[in-house]
């Protein structure tokens, strides 16, 4: 699916899903990420909860075009588990997202083709039970202003309506405005038309 450049594809909302394959249990997790700090507490999560599971396999993708990303099997064969789960992503274009699928052993070893099938399996399951949700790339921007220029400045923010983050209402007033990028220079350069009205990009 194409997104244009100032948006991106992701999971719509944290999911689980699971299944069993040859009495080996695999449970996936997804969740919508934007930090590598944020997976770090998410796998930590997962590792103690699970604490006695065989394998915590995983995947993520960081940033609107996905050009941060890691695949990891944990112990299973190189290639047979993080690496179906980040191809999920890819096929599905999603990024900003971490799927971590937990292994049970169950006595029967899967073999590489077993493996590999059983942990897109778990992939593509909990991303339909998450859901795909399109989300925009946005500048923000931090204008001061004088008072005397506010209904100028509420005028530009109806007609360009991004999002107001903050706003401090005083001799010099403040606010802090999110917009899609590709909207952006349109703001700006009403912005910069006002007297007295200093944007500055966060």
């Amino acid at each position: 699916m194409e997104t244009p450049e100032d948006s991106y594809l992701t999971l719509a909302a944290p999911a689980e899903a699971s299944l069993r394959e040859r009495s080996s249990r695999f449970l996936a997790y997804a969740y919508p990420v934007r930090s590598e700090e944020e997976i770090r507490e998410r796998l930590d999560a997962l590792r103690k909860r699970y604490y006695d599971a065989t394998h915590h396999c995983y995947a993520w993708r960081l940033g609107p075009r996905g050009g941060r990303f890691r695949a990891n099997d944990d112990g299973e064969p190189s290639g047979t588990a993080g690496r179906p789960i980040l191809g999920q992503m890819l096929s599905h274009g999603i990024t900003e997202c971490l799927i971590v699928v937990v292994r049970y052993f169950g006595g029967t070893k899967l073999g590489v083709p077993g493996l590999i099938a059983a942990y897109k399996e778990a992939a593509a399951a909990v991303i339909a039970a998450a859901g795909i949700t399109e989300r925009t790339v946005d500048r923000t921007f931090r204008v001061q202003f004088p008072y005397e220029a506010m209904n100028d400045i509420m005028r530009i923010v109806k007609d360009e309506q991004p999002a107001v983050r903050s706003q401090e209402f005083g001799n010099l007033c403040t606010v802090t405005l999110a917009i899609r990028a590709g909207r952006a220079e349109a703001l700006l350069g009403k912005l910069h038309k006002i007297g007295g009205a200093i944007p500055e990009e966060e």
